[in-house]
C-alpha cells in the first residue's frame, strides 16, 4: 500500500441519507482506543464474534444423538448435513439448564426454555407484567464489548417478539418470544423483517424519515448503492488493487442481498401466519428464504463489524409452524407430542434434519468469507440449539447443543463430546466470555469453564 494514506476503520460511504459501512482492506489504519474486552483491529488479529442461535420444540433424541465419541463418530441421519463441517463443530451431548426445570412451578417448559436458554435463569411464573428472568449471556458481552461497534448487539428472528399476553400454563409471551434480556425484567426487541434489518444495517433514508415517505422512496426501487455511488468511486481510486477487487467482491454481495429483498416485495402472495399476524412487506412467504436472508445479514454484520454479538431465534418456543416444502401441514408443536406414533416421529426427523440442513449452511457462507489470512468461520462462535431436549418429554437435562467456529483460534471441531448429564450449559458461555475477554467467576448456574473444545 505504499503511496497510499491510510484509512480510518470507521469510514463509510455516504449519500442522501444513506451510510454504508466497508469490509476490512489492507488500506486501513487500525482502531485506537477501544478498552481491553476486544484488541484493536488490524489485519491479523481480526475481532472474535458470538452468535446464539435458538430452535425451538426440543428434537427426536433417541436419533439425534452421535454413535462413538471425538471426531470418529458416526452422525445420525438428521444431523447428516452437518458432516462436511465435522472439522468446524463440535456436538456437546449432557449439557443441561437445571433452571428450566419446574422447580415447583407446574406446567410451562417451553416459556421456561427460550427464558432460560441465555440467561441460566429460572423465569418467574407469572402472565403479567412482573416478568423476572436474568441478564441473557449475549448481553452480558454486549454491555463489555459492544461499544467497539455500532450496533452493541443484535436480536433477531423469524416470529414476532412478544411482550404480553399469556402463551404457556401461565407464562407470560415474553418469555416464550425472547431469548435475549438485558435486565431481568427487560427481554431485548428483535428484528424479523429482513428489510428494516438491510436498513438499519446500511443507515438507508434520512433520520427520522416518514412512514409514508418510506414507502415512497422503496416504491421508486433505488439501489442503496445508488446513493453511496459517487463517493464509492472517490474511494475506489485511493485503493490498491487487492482492495478494489474485495470492494467490488463487496458491493456485489450487498446488491446481491438487495435484489433478493425486491423479489420478496415484489412477488405478490396471500398473507402467510407468523404467530398470528399477517406477514409485513420484506418478510419472505418461504420460510427457507426467510432464514438465508436473517443468517446472511447477520454474517454481513460480522464481516463489516458492524456487531460481534447475535442472537437468532429461527422461532419462538412452542411454534405450530408449519413445513409445507417438506410436506408437513401439521405443526411442529403438534408434532413434537407425538407420544410414540411413528407417522408424527418421522415428521419431527424431517423437521430435524430441515434444520440441520439449513445451520450447515450458514457454517457454509462463514466458512466461505475470507477474513485475514483465515475465514470468517476461524473467528466466531456459534452456539446452536434449545434448551429442551427430547420434545416429547419436555426434559431439560441433555440438551440439543452444537458448538462451531474456531473463536480466534481458541477452538477445533471436536466431533462428539460426551460431558456428564446434567452439566451446566452455563458452563460454555463462560468459556466464550472468557475468549471475548471478558472474565467473570461465575455465570448463571456455572460451576466453572467447559473443557474439551480444543
Amino acid at each position: 500500500m505504499t503511496g497510499f494514506k491510510p484509512i480510518d476503520r470507521r469510514t463509510m460511504i455516504r449519500g442522501m441519507g444513506t451510510a454504508m459501512a466497508l469490509p476490512w482492506l489492507e488500506a486501513m489504519a487500525p482502531i485506537k482506543g477501544i478498552g481491553q474486552a476486544m484488541a484493536a483491529v488490524d489485519p491479523g488479529t481480526p475481532p472474535v464474534r458470538m452468535a446464539f442461535l435458538f430452535i425451538p420444540n426440543g428434537v427426536h433424541a433417541p436419533e439425534w444423538t452421535p454413535t462413538g465419541l471425538g471426531q470418529s463418530c458416526t452422525l445420525p441421519k438428521m444431523l447428516a448435513p452437518l458432516e462436511r463441517h465435522r472439522q468446524n463443530m463440535s456436538i456437546l451431548t449432557g449439557l443441561g439448564h437445571h433452571n428450566a426445570m419446574a422447580l415447583g412451578d407446574g406446567p410451562g417448559d417451553h416459556a421456561r426454555s427460550s427464558a432460560c436458554f441465555l440467561t441460566g435463569a429460572h423465569p418467574y411464573k407469572t402472565d403479567g407484567a412482573d416478568i423476572r428472568a436474568g441478564v441473557s449471556v449475549d448481553q452480558i458481552a454486549a454491555s463489555k464489548i459492544g461499544s467497539a461497534t455500532r450496533f452493541s448487539s443484535l436480536e433477531l428472528g423469524c416470529e414476532p417478539g412478544l411482550q404480553s399476553g399469556s402463551c404457556d400454563s401461565g407464562y407470560s409471551c415474553a418469555y416464550s418470544a425472547n431469548i435475549s434480556w438485558r435486565t431481568a425484567s427487560s427481554p431485548m426487541g428483535k428484528e424479523i423483517n429482513p428489510r428494516l434489518l438491510f436498513e438499519r444495517l446500511f443507515q438507508v433514508g434520512p433520520p427520522g424519515e416518514s412512514a409514508a415517505r418510506r414507502v415512497e422512496r422503496m416504491s421508486q426501487r433505488r439501489s442503496i448503492l445508488d446513493y453511496v455511488s459517487q463517493d464509492a468511486r472517490r474511494l475506489h481510486r485511493r485503493l490498491g488493487r487487492r482492495d478494489r477487487d474485495k470492494m467490488t467482491e463487496y458491493l456485489d454481495g450487498v446488491r446481491s442481498i438487495e435484489q433478493r429483498l425486491e423479489l420478496v416485495e415484489s412477488v405478490a402472495h396471500d398473507p402467510q401466519d407468523v404467530a398470528g399476524m399477517s406477514t409485513p412487506a420484506g418478510i419472505p412467504a418461504d420460510y427457507r428464504e426467510h432464514l438465508r436472508l436473517m443468517h446472511e445479514l447477520m454474517v454481513l454484520s460480522f464481516r463489516l463489524d458492524l456487531t460481534r454479538v447475535c442472537t437468532m431465534m429461527w422461532a419462538n418456543e412452542g411454534t405450530n409452524r408449519t413445513f409445507p416444502f417438506l410436506d408437513i401441514p401439521q405443526g411442529h408443536h403438534h408434532l413434537s407430542h407425538h407420544k410414540g406414533d411413528e407417522g408424527m416421529i418421522d415428521k419431527i426427523r424431517r423437521i430435524n434434519e430441515f434444520q440441520s440442513t439449513m445451520f450447515a449452511e450458514l457454517l457454509d457462507l462463514l466458512a466461505s468469507t475470507p477474513e485475514g489470512e483465515g475465514r470468517l468461520l476461524d473467528n466466531v462462535m456459534l452456539v446452536y440449539g434449545g434448551a429442551i431436549g427430547d420434545g416429547n418429554r419436555h426434559n431439560h437435562d441433555d440438551l440439543p447443543i452444537i458448538f462451531a467456529g474456531g473463536g480466534g483460534g481458541r477452538f477445533n471441531g471436536q466431533g462428539h463430546v460426551k460431558y456428564s448429564k446434567g452439566t451446566p450449559l452455563c458452563n460454555l458461555y463462560l468459556t466464550m466470555l472468557d475468549q471475548a475477554g471478558i472474565s467473570l467467576d461465575r455465570f448463571g448456574d456455572s460451576t466453572g469453564k467447559l473443557s474439551g473444545l480444543g
